[in-house]
C-alpha cells in the first residue's frame, strides 16, 4: 500500500501560516480561484483609445496603465445585429456565449415574426454567465444601464445596482456605477466574505447623451450642446476630425430616420466640423471621467489585496462612427463599429503583450470559465481565448464574419480573413447594392474615393496614398474578391444566417418575416 504522508503539527501550523500570509499578500482566494472584474462600457470605438493609436488626444491614464500592464488585442469584434439597438444582441452574446442566429427566442421573437425558436434552447438565461458562476461558488454582482440588454440573465447576478446614468454630475453619471462596487467592495471585506468574485462592471457612457462634467468639457473644447437651430462653437481645443471623416456616406445605407443618424441630441443630422469636434470632445470627456471611475475601483481592489489575483478585463458592447465615413452610429460594418477595445490584464498575462486574436464577443463566456477552472455550459458556442491571453497563440481563428440588417434587409454583411475584409450592401429593396474590398494593412482607415476630395483633405488633413481606396470591381484584385465573397458565403451559411444577398444563391431559405411593431402606447 502507498504511504500517505501527513504534516507533523509543528509543520501543519507553518504551512497554514505560509498559506494566509500568500492569500494575504498575493490576493488569492482560499481555494486558488482568481476573480474577475470584467469592465464593459457602451458605445465605445477602439480606435480612440492610446492602446491602438498613440496619438490620440483622448487622456485615459488608467487604460494606458492597463494595456501596458496586459495584453491589447488587436482583433476583437461583436457578431452583428439584426436590430438597430446593436448593444442588445451583443450584450446577449456576452452573456450567453450564443452566435448571432442562435439568440434567445425573447429577442428573436420581437424581431422576426417566425424565427425558428429552436435555434436557441429554452431557459438559456440559466446557462449565462451569471449562472454558471453562482453554480460555481463566486459572489456575482452587477452595475451597469438596464436596458437594450438580456434582462432575464441580469436578474441572476447576486447583487445588482442598475441604472441608466448619463448626467455631468457624479450623482447622475459613471462615477454612480463606480460608487456601487465600491460599496460592494466595502460590504465584501466588512462580511469577510472570501469567495472569488465576478464583478460585471458596466458604464452608461460614453453612448448619448453624452452630457460631460463641465472640467472636462473644458479640456476638450466642447459643450453640451442642446440647440438643433445653431451649431456649437468651433473651439480649437476640439478633437481634430478622423482621418476617415466625410461630411456624407457616399450611399443610402439603407436605413430610413434612423435615430442614431438623425435624433441624437448634440448632432442630428449634422456632419459639419464643428458639430463633429464637438460632439468628439463630449465623447472623450465621458471616456476620460469612465477612467478616472475605472482607476478608483481599481485602486480599492489593491488596497485590500485583491487585485494581484484578479483578471481585469476592458471592452464595450460594439463600436461607434461620430463622423467617420459621414455616419455618426454604429449600424454598419466598417471597423470603428464592429471592432471593439479589448484590454485584458490578469494571472498569466505578460505585460505590454499585443495580439491579434481574432475574437468575438461572445467567446468572452468560455474564456472566463476557462481561466477559472468551471467546466463552460454545453449552449455556449464561443472559443475560450485562454491561449491568446498567456502567449501561447495569436489567434484563436482566422476567419470573422459580421452581419448588420437592422434596417431595411437583407442588409450589410462583411468577412475578414488575414489583411483582406470584404462589406457587401444590398438594401432598400434592392435599389442599392454596393461591394467593398479593403487590405487593412495598407488601407486601415477603410479610406474611399471621397476620402480624396481635396475639400475632404482640408478638413482632416490626411491626403490619402493611391491605393487607399475600395479596391472592389479594380480588376488587379478581382480573385482575392471573389475568394473573399465565396468566404462570406460560407460563413453565413455555417452560421445559418437567414437572409441571402443579391449575387448569392438562395439555398433554398424563406427569409424570416419581421414582427409586426408593437402598440403605440396611450398617452
Amino acid at each position: 500500500m502507498k504511504k500517505m504522508w501527513h504534516f507533523p503539527p509543528p509543520i501543519a501550523v507553518a504551512a497554514s501560516l505560509f498559506f494566509s500570509l500568500r492569500v494575504a499578500l498575493c490576493g488569492a482566494t482560499p481555494d486558488g480561484r482568481p476573480n474577475f472584474l470584467f469592465i464593459i462600457t457602451d458605445d465605445q470605438d477602439a480606435q480612440s483609445l492610446k492602446a491602438y493609436t498613440p496619438t490620440s488626444s483622448l487622456q485615459t491614464p488608467v487604460l494606458d496603465r492597463l494595456a501596458a500592464g496586459g495584453m491589447v488585442i488587436d482583433a476583437a469584434h461583436g457578431m452583428g445585429a439584426f436590430v438597430s439597438a446593436v448593444c442588445t444582441p451583443s450584450r446577449h452574446m456576452v452573456m450567453t456565449g450564443r452566435t448571432l442566429w442562435h439568440l434567445p427566442a425573447s429577442l428573436t421573437s420581437r424581431t422576426f415574426a417566425d424565427y425558428p425558436a429552436e435555434r436557441c434552447p429554452p431557459g438559456i438565461e440559466q446557462n449565462s454567465l451569471p449562472a454558471v458562476f453562482n453554480r460555481a461558488g463566486y459572489a456575482t454582482m452587477r452595475t451597469c444601464k438596464p436596458g437594450n440588454s438580456y434582462p432575464a440573465a441580469n436578474a441572476l447576478f447576486t447583487v445588482r445596482q442598475d441604472a441608466d446614468k448619463r448626467g455631468g454630475t457624479d450623482e447622475t453619471g459613471s462615477a454612480w456605477h463606480a460608487e456601487q462596487v465600491l460599496a460592494y467592495l466595502g460590504q465584501r471585506e466588512g462580511r469577510r466574505d472570501t469567495r472569488p468574485f465576478l464583478i460585471y462592471f458596466g458604464f452608461s457612457h460614453p453612448h448619448d447623451t453624452r452630457d460631460g462634467k463641465p472640467e472636462l468639457l473644458a479640456k476638450y473644447g466642447a459643450i453640451n450642446h442642446a440647440d438643433p437651430q445653431t451649431l456649437p462653437p468651433l473651439n480649437p481645443k476640439a478633437p481634430p476630425l478622423p482621418l476617415n471623416y466625410l461630411p456624407a456616406h457616399p450611399f443610402n445605407q439603407g436605413q430610413p430616420n434612423q435615430r442614431d443618424e438623425t435624433k441624437v441630441s448634440g448632432v442630428w443630422e449634422r456632419r459639419d466640423e464643428a458639430t463633429i469636434r464637438n460632439e468628439l470632445g463630449r465623447y472623450y470627456a465621458c471616456i476620460e471621467n469612465i477612467d478616472t471611475q475605472i482607476g478608483r475601483v481599481l485602486a480599492r481592489l489593491d488596497a485590500m489585496g485583491e487585485l494581484k489575483n484578479t483578471y481585469v478585463v476592458f471592452t464595450a458592447d460594439n463600436g461607434i462612427a461620430l463622423g467617420r465615413h459621414g455616419l455618426q452610429g454604429k449600424q454598419h460594418l466598417y471597423e470603428h463599429a464592429w471592432r471593439v477595445p479589448f484590454l485584458a490584464r490578469g494571472p498569466g498575462i505578460k505585460p505590454g503583450s499585443r495580439a491579434r486574436g481574432n475574437i468575438y464577443l461572445l467567446d468572452v463566456l468560455g474564456t472566463l470559465c476557462d481561466l477559472a477552472g468551471i467546466r463552460p455550459p454545453s449552449t455556449n458556442e464561443g472559443v475560450s481565448f485562454r491561449p491568446v491571453l498567456e502567449g501561447r497563440r495569436d489567434a484563436v481563428r482566422e476567419v470573422l464574419y459580421g452581419a448588420y440588417c437592422g434596417g431595411t434587409k437583407p442588409g450589410m454583411r462583411a468577412v475578414k480573413q488575414g489583411d483582406w475584409k470584404l462589406v457587401k450592401f444590398d438594401v432598400l429593396e434592392g435599389t442599392v447594392r454596393e461591394t467593398q474590398l479593403f487590405n487593412l494593412a495598407e488601407n486601415p482607415d477603410e479610406l474611399l474615393e471621397q476620402h480624396h476630395d481635396p475639400r475632404v483633405s482640408t478638413l482632416t488633413g490626411n491626403q490619402p496614398l493611391p491605393h487607399q481606396r475600395n479596391l472592389a470591381g479594380d480588376p488587379k484584385y478581382a480573385a482575392k474578391q471573389r475568394e473573399l465573397e465565396a468566404l462570406l458565403l460560407a460563413e453565413m451559411r455555417r452560421h445559418e444566417d437567414p437572409f441571402r444577398l443579391w449575387d448569392q444563391p438562395r439555398d433554398n431559405l424563406t427569409a424570416p418575416r419581421e414582427a409586426p411593431l408593437p402598440p403605440a402606447k396611450k398617452s
